[in-house]
């Protein structure tokens, strides 16, 4: 089966012809860090196919603190309540890392999901994999220290971006990670006097892959080995 080179991982997946049927409802968009995509009750209007972009699934909590809940770049699709016929955001999306996506209707979205075709196979073992991301980073919250918590962190957004170079701001990893600004220093401290990152000013270069990977707990592996995951 001959497959169309893409940028974003779960339409490449797609046949060809599949794939060149649906670029006409697909429109490239820029996607720009701090955009809102999302909010919580509010209608989804299009679904975003990410190219390069980065954007964090956030849910609200005392309906102000934001805690990350999951990871969505070049591997995957915004929008997945639509496909199940949920027409509400039930979580925040905001835009992490600035690039490019795809985007369509949600109507159109909808349309193309019940015709169980193509899309319909991959967008359900993207959602499958995103229940994964989404479980297991529940589990990491709770349970590991937060020195491993950003090592994961920090190659999910590497995978998901293709590049060791990005930029977040101590307050920001705070938020995503449902910690103190505090306890951000001290782990990135940490882990760039193992000289695994460097960080500086909100500059985060990742120095040694394999060594971040192992100072990540292990759920780092269990998402990266899920089918989708390894698209990232």
């Amino acid at each position: 089966m001959n497959r169309v080179p893409v940028a974003n991982r779960l339409l490449a997946a797609l046949p060809r012809k599949e794939y060149q049927r649906l670029l006409t409802s697909l429109e490239p968009v820029t996607l720009t860090f701090g955009d809102m995509l999302y909010k919580p009750g509010e209608p989804i209007r299009h679904v975003y196919f990410p190219t390069d972009s980065l954007v964090s699934l956030l849910t609200l909590i005392e309906g102000h603190m934001a805690l990350e809940i999951g990871l969505v770049g070049r591997e995957g699709m915004l929008g997945i309540p639509v496909a199940l016929g949920i027409n509400d955001s039930p979580v925040r999306a905001l835009v992490q890392g600035t690039g490019m996506a795809l985007r369509m209707t949600s109507g159109q979205l909808r349309s193309e999901y019940r015709k169980c075709g193509p899309l319909h196979g991959e967008l359900n073992r993207y959602i499958h994999e995103r229940i994964v991301q989404i479980t297991q980073t529940a589990a990491c919250n709770s349970f590991h220290p937060i020195e491993a918590r950003l090592a994961r962190w920090l190659l999910m957004t590497r995978d998901r971006m293709g590049s060791n170079h990005f930029r977040h701001t101590q307050e920001l990893l705070g938020n995503m990670l449902g910690v103190l600004r505090v306890a951000v220093t001290q782990a990135a401290g940490a882990l760039q006097r193992r000289k695994l990152i460097s960080y500086s000013r909100g500059e985060i270069n990742i120095l040694d892959g394999k060594g971040l990977e192992a100072a990540a707990c292990n759920c780092y592996q269990i998402v990266k080995n899920t089918p989708d995951g390894a698209r990232a």
